[in-house]
């Protein structure tokens, strides 16, 4: 096979014109910001302030050995470990009961589609709201319900008990919906031979298929579901926002709010700046470690 000739400068020059407005955009949006926030971390800079000093790791320090940072720390790290796993299963499982009904009755399967899509599309903050009024303690339906059972109510949003795991429940309810389409794109994408083969070698029971054919056929889906979920639970921030604004006594404190409550509600940027990079630092670790992992079970086609 001949050689390819090198590039002349004309080449190199619409490769730039080509490749740069995009460079330029993500220099400008991303990463100068993020080497912007990664700076201001390491001091004590406030909002109007005239200038900063720096003090090196203070404020993750701060924030790793102070109780209400902590607090947020841990919270939301139980929330993402309630919520992924969760939303996933039950996304998975409508979605296997969606693409069954879809082969007797397309009508319906459209209806649950758009059902289970519609907390996606709607607004979270009016969403929230609706929640708010749902579990109000006195007059909400959840605890109305209850009592026609025979069971006592709770205050769902004010026990420090119960708060994070409520509004974990609800981060559950937000995502089902999106992680279900991703598997029924997944699922509408592996080829009908393979279950007949895995019925011609003995897999003929439901179970068996799934384990022979659906599930490793998911893998490049699970490992994109996974990576959203992951992103998606700890940027949590609506619902702590309208819900509970991390209360009682912090009990439902979330990093991204704090970082909100600390750089726009007590201007100390430096400080929010600290907890941006242990949010992004979160992230990032998770990601690339559920990318590792996954990767070597993933059967790309």
């Amino acid at each position: 096979m001949t050689a390819r000739p090198p590039a002349g400068p004309r080449a190199a020059l619409t490769d730039a014109w080509l490749v740069g407005p995009a460079t330029a955009a993500m220099l400008a949006l991303i990463f100068v910001p993020v080497l912007i926030v990664a700076v201001l971390s390491f001091t004590d800079y406030q909002f109007g302030a005239r200038g900063f000093a720096w003090i090196g790791l203070d404020n993750y320090v701060t924030l790793f050995t102070d109780r209400i940072g902590q607090r947020a720390v841990i919270n939301t790290l139980v929330y993402v470990a309630i919520v992924m796993p969760a939303s996933m299963i039950l996304a998975l499982l409508v979605a296997l009961g969606i693409h069954a009904v879809a082969a007797w009755s397309g009508a319906l399967a459209g209806f649950l589609r758009t059902a289970y899509f519609l907390p996606v599309a709607a607004t979270l903050v009016a969403m929230a709201t609706v929640w708010q009024m749902l579990l109000h303690p006195n007059l909400g339906l959840v605890n109305q319900s209850l009592a026609l059972a025979g069971l006592g109510g709770h205050a769902w949003l004010s026990d420090r008990g119960l708060v994070l795991y409520t509004l974990a429940a609800i981060g559950i309810w937000e995502t089902v919906g999106y992680n279900m389409v991703l598997f029924l794109a997944g699922l509408a994408a592996i080829p009908r031979h393979l279950y007949d083969a895995a019925e011609v070698d003995g897999a003929r029971a439901g179970w068996e298929r799934f384990w022979t054919v659906t599930w490793p056929m998911l893998g490049p889906t699970t490992l994109f579901v996974v990576v959203i979920t992951a992103t998606r639970a700890f940027r949590v921030f609506e619902t702590v926002a309208t819900l509970t604004r991390g209360g009682p006594g912090f009990a439902s404190d979330t990093l991204v709010y704090a970082m909100y409550r600390e750089g726009f509600v007590y201007f100390k940027a430096g400080y929010s700046s600290a907890i941006t990079m242990v949010f992004f630092a979160f992230v990032l670790v998770l990601t690339l470690t559920q990318v590792r992992v996954l990767e070597r079970r993933v059967h790309y086609r």
